[in-house]
């Protein structure tokens, strides 16, 4: 039987194309998001020089899980996407992948992911666990409570916790402070990308933070930007950061206070844009981390 290798190569792109996109490897905007409070973390412990083994796996293992997750959100709104104008076109919503193959993909991509963190610790190992519980459970939140947000950055926070184990094998009380700066970071940054949707969601019946807070959605995000502020503080005190890091909380509180003036008028378009903008937030203040600790030398 002779081979049609222009055909096959063609099917590969094809097939590559849907689950590059089902991964949302064209858009990595949530593999940062991610990944700043992950690197924040494991600046702090590993005291301004992590080990590059440890970053290497994290950062690998961040852009696969996150890549795991969207897989398995997707399937969760297989049904739900179809009828939003933002994600009708979606690989699995649009039908170019059957849900068998998303969840065959869900599975390889953890199994990829568990085989970074095994060169970890064993306390990294079990704490491996629950981030694929958190992974797997956040996609159905919507369907029954209005707080899928906090999920998000209860999955997403995760890899602080980890990071933490894996440089010192220990989890200290900063560690769970990060973590707490990394839930309430993604309640306000997912509310702003809620609010996009928020007209679609509440026609189809999906719930979030956008639909629960109403009108007082800018308040509330307000309030939560000052008190992820307080934490910043109290973490540079704890662990005796210096001007360079409240240089990087300065930027950060500026960029804020940009997000309130995007989101002034609840338009889809500025609402995103203030989603995006949390990427330099982030940034930020990772830059400052590392500058504070390199003044240190």
């Amino acid at each position: 039987m002779k081979i049609d290798w222009n055909r096959l190569w063609a099917w590969v792109k094809e097939r590559g194309g849907h689950y590059y996109r089902l991964t949302r490897l064209d858009r990595p905007i949530g593999a940062f998001l991610l990944l700043w409070p992950m690197l924040w973390g494991l600046w702090i412990a590993g005291d301004g020089h992590p080990r590059v083994s440890v970053v290497v796996v994290f950062v690998l293992g961040v852009f696969v899980m996150r890549s795991a997750g969207c897989v398995i959100n997707d399937f969760a709104d297989r049904r739900f996407d179809p009828h939003v104008r933002r994600t009708r076109a979606r690989p699995l919503a649009a039908g170019h992948v059957g849900a068998g193959e998303a969840l065959a993909l869900f599975v390889v991509l953890c199994l990829i992911a568990f085989g970074l963190v095994l060169t970890m610790n064993r306390l990294t190992v079990w704490l491996s666990l629950g981030g694929v519980l958190l992974a797997a459970i956040y996609p159905f939140l919507k369907r029954y409570t209005y707080l899928p947000q906090v999920g998000l950055g209860l999955a997403f926070g995760w890899a602080v916790p980890m990071a933490y184990a894996a440089q010192t094998a220990t989890l200290p009380k900063t560690a769970w402070l990060v973590y707490a700066l990394a839930v309430i970071w993604a309640v306000i940054y997912d509310t702003m990308y809620a609010m996009v949707d928020r007209e679609d969601d509440i026609r189809i019946g999906v719930k979030s933070t956008a639909i629960l807070f109403g009108d007082a959605d800018r308040f509330i995000i307000g309030l939560l930007q000052l008190i992820m502020l307080f934490g910043l503080f109290l973490l540079g005190s704890q662990v005796g950061m210096g001007i360079a890091y409240y240089v990087g909380v300065g930027g950060a509180v500026l960029l804020g206070l940009y997000q309130q003036y995007l989101i002034r008028n609840r338009e889809p378009g500025d609402c995103f844009r203030a989603f995006l903008n949390n990427n330099w937030l982030g940034g930020l203040i990772f830059a400052g981390i590392v500058i504070d600790y390199l003044l240190r030398r």
